[in-house]
């Protein structure tokens, strides 16, 4: 009985020593695979996932997933060639819509030194202001495609500081033309960052741009000594959907029927092509656009 006994002991615990071993190398194999899929999802590689495990279900289950990768893949590439063929398309057809633009602005000038009656002298307005709105479209639209297919900007030491007061002196007769006088606070020692000054002077732009058709008529502009910019205005016209949207492509409410809904999407995209980041925000009617680029790391 006692033999009994014991041999049943060691076979139980011959039989727990190796169902923890095989626990162990599962947990080996589960973590093989997960880091595989990490590695093949990040490289874009055809290699597969292998593991050292013999056991049938893990092998199933990486078989799976290899699967599943080279499907992936193969979609991956068809969005990559699709997404360059449309940015290449969307270039030309810009490209070649500003020769004619140009040609029909210069013919409703000539058009304008006519005498023309009081009725035709109101449709040329229109259409002038129409073809002046195309023609803003199609420059944004060709500048946007550019910068979308440019995979990084050169960079340089920017001091913020000056780039941001050469951006509002550029703006500030069209500013007090609409009687909006910015309130401006700017750090007094440098902020440089690692940036591409042309792309910062055309992010400023922008959101400037913004403030003269949303402003109800203030702005407050804020650069901290942390690197974070701030351009604040009452905009009773928008919502807090409609601020949700301001950096999404072609967007436009109806208070800028002028835009083309694509300075601040430009503005996102190069900001973050910076390596900063952009967000937008409506509280008690004013919206705010908050800038914030990190200190450079050693």
């Amino acid at each position: 009985m006692v033999h009994l006994l014991l041999a049943v002991i060691v076979t139980l615990a011959v039989l727990i020593v190796a169902l923890v071993v095989k626990i162990h190398l599962m947990h080996i194999s589960a973590r093989e695979i997960g880091r595989s899929f990490e590695d093949r999802l990040a490289a874009d590689t055809n290699i597969l996932i292998d593991i050292s495990s013999r056991d049938d279900d893990l092998r199933q289950l990486a078989a799976t997933i290899n699967t599943q990768l080279r499907l992936l893949r193969e979609q991956r590439h068809r969005y990559q060639n699709g997404d360059r063929e449309l940015k290449e398309a969307v270039t030309n057809i810009s490209h070649d819509l500003r020769t004619p633009l140009t040609a029909i602005c210069g013919y409703l000038d000539l058009l304008g030194r006519e005498p023309l009656s009081e009725s035709a002298a109101r449709y040329l307005s229109l259409v002038e202001n129409r073809t002046e709105a195309m023609k803003q479209l199609t420059e944004e639209l060709f500048r946007y495609s550019v910068i979308l297919s440019t995979q990084e900007l050169e960079v340089e030491s920017v001091c913020i500081n000056s780039v941001l007061e050469e951006s509002i002196a550029a703006f500030y007769a069209a500013l007090t033309a609409r009687g909006i006088q910015p309130q401006i606070q700017i750090c007094e020692s440098k902020v440089e960052r690692e940036l591409n000054r042309e792309a910062l002077g055309r992010v400023f732009s922008n959101i400037l741009n913004n403030a003269l058709k949303y402003s109800d008529g203030d702005l407050d502009i804020r650069l901290g000594c942390g690197g974070e910019i701030q351009f604040s205005n009452t905009a009773s016209g928008l919502n807090e959907v409609q601020v949700g949207k301001l950096f999404d492509r072609f967007f436009t409410v109806e208070a800028a029927r002028n835009s083309g809904g694509l300075g601040l999407a430009i503005s996102k995209t190069l900001v973050e092509k910076m390596g900063g980041s952009i967000t937008a925000g409506l509280n008690n009617g004013v919206l705010s656009i908050q800038i914030k680029f990190q200190g450079n790391t050693a």
